[in-house]
């Protein structure tokens, strides 16, 4: 399971900030991004950052992190 509970990320990873900028993409994909994490009820920033964690999941990555059990899609459910 690539999920831990917080105490045992404390201690083994740090928190640290992403900083993503310099990035430009199309007004209909900005239009679709904010209208997906606007029914999602997050930020664009959580959406996105919920979305990397699906995709590094699927590819087998495992991390601790910002996600609850259950905010994430379970590996088997990846898998197909």
């Amino acid at each position: 399971m690539p999920l831990i509970d917080s105490r045992e990320r404390r201690q083994k990873d740090p928190i640290v900030n992403v900083m993503l900028n310099g990035r430009r993409v199309t007004s209909g994909f900005r239009t679709a991004l904010f209208a997906a994490s606007s029914r999602a009820g997050v930020s664009v920033n959580e959406y996105v950052i919920q979305a990397a964690g699906e995709k590094l999941l699927a590819s087998g990555s495992q991390f601790s992190g910002v996600f609850e059990p259950g905010d994430l899609p379970s590996p088997a459910a990846v898998d197909g």
